[in-house]
């Protein structure tokens, strides 16, 4: 899922996600910061956020737990909720499972997520105990608040007549316990019991190793129920798509691609290019020559440098509009090869291809 924060992808339209080089049938927006900024009552006011950033196709909002987390300082967790000041103003602000499930609904997103809290990577045991508990107790208020809000028609986003699909508002569950594997299972048998439309991993990729996080995501994975949705957040690399796809997640959100594409970096079939560097200065290759997007199809390397180093605007806009298709393409191969029986040699080959970097 392409990251719109704040209610955009940076560095792209819409009609760009909507063209079919991308085809982003799902974007991710953030609940703390549309809150703060242009705040709740005025996309009520107009409509929702589907109406306000006009998105026809699906949203996931985030709660706003993980973004509270990263204050540090500024905020302060009790068992109601978390006190903070505010990035924008410096005003003191109360976000609580109820009023992440009310802002959400308010938004009318396609998939609401429950608020949790996140527990640093290295936390001990005591203290992502503490957290998992905590994100446990808040997972069930989130649920009996947000049944309310759809019962009272809350959900601005409802869709009426909606074929196939309810049209109303899915709620998905988040596992958290830090590295720790026997919280991990404990966090989920607590999240199944409460029942959710989908399942989240969260609180990983937050400063443990890779090793650590996949040991993680090989502890619970199978745990996991197979029927429903199972979305790691906040990952990763085209390789780590790869291999969470391998070990059975179906769903991810990512700022890598519109935030290193904005500083210059492309991700490629083979590895990485930075096109700041001086060895692309007459390059008439495309960023990768395995890709159909538009920027690839148009445009050189040579003149992606220039556009970089003479500091236009429109480099990051097409390295960025180049990196979505990347991304967004490897996951449509991975669904391709997983229908065909062919995913273990697709995963094989494409890791392979990665090795032969772009530098």
């Amino acid at each position: 899922m392409p990251v719109g924060t704040a209610g955009t992808v940076k560095g792209t339209r819409f009609e760009a996600l909507e063209a079919d080089d991308l085809d982003a049938r799902i974007i991710l927006g953030n609940t703390y910061h549309l809150w703060l900024r242009p705040g709740i009552e005025t996309i009520r006011a107009c409509g929702g956020l589907h109406r306000f950033i006009g998105w026809e196709r699906a949203l996931l909002t985030d709660s706003g737990g993980f973004q509270v987390w990263s204050l540090g300082k500024l905020r302060r967790i009790s068992e109601e909720g978390t006190e903070f000041r505010s990035h924008v103003d410096g005003s003191l602000r109360f976000l609580s499972p109820e009023v992440s499930m009310e802002v959400q609904a308010a938004l009318g997103s396609d998939i609401v997520m429950v608020f949790d809290e996140c527990a640093p990577g290295q936390a001990t045991i005591d203290e992502a105990r503490r957290s998992m508990e905590l994100t446990a107790r808040w997972a069930k208020r989130s649920r009996e608040r947000f049944d309310e809000l759809q019962r009272d028609g809350g959900d601005l986003g409802v869709m009426s007549g909606a074929k196939s699909l309810s049209g109303a508002q899915a709620l998905f569950g988040i596992v958290q316990g830090a590295s720790h594997h026997e919280l991990r299972r404990e966090s989920l048998a607590r999240t199944r019991e409460i029942g959710f439309d989908g399942y989240a991993i969260g609180g990983l990729s937050v400063g443990e190793e890779k090793s650590v996080m996949w040991d993680v995501i090989d502890g619970v994975m199978q745990l996991m129920p197979a029927d429903q949705p199972r979305y790691l957040m906040g990952v990763g690399t085209p390789e780590d798509l790869i291999e969470a796809v391998a070990r059975g997640v179906d769903m991810f959100d990512c700022v890598l691609p519109t935030r290193n594409g904005r500083t210059g970096q492309a991700f490629t079939s083979r590895g990485k290019v930075n096109v700041k560097n001086a060895q692309w200065a007459t390059d008439t290759r495309p960023l990768d020559e395995a890709c159909q997007c538009s920027v690839c199809l148009r445009h050189s390397r040579a003149y992606l440098r220039h556009l970089y180093t003479a500091g236009e605007m429109l480099a990051g806009i097409l390295i960025t509009h180049h990196n979505l298709a990347f991304f967004l393409d490897t996951l449509r191969h991975v669904r391709q090869s997983i229908r065909s029986g062919e995913f273990p040699k697709f995963r094989r080959e494409f890791i392979e291809r990665l090795s032969a970097n772009g530098e």
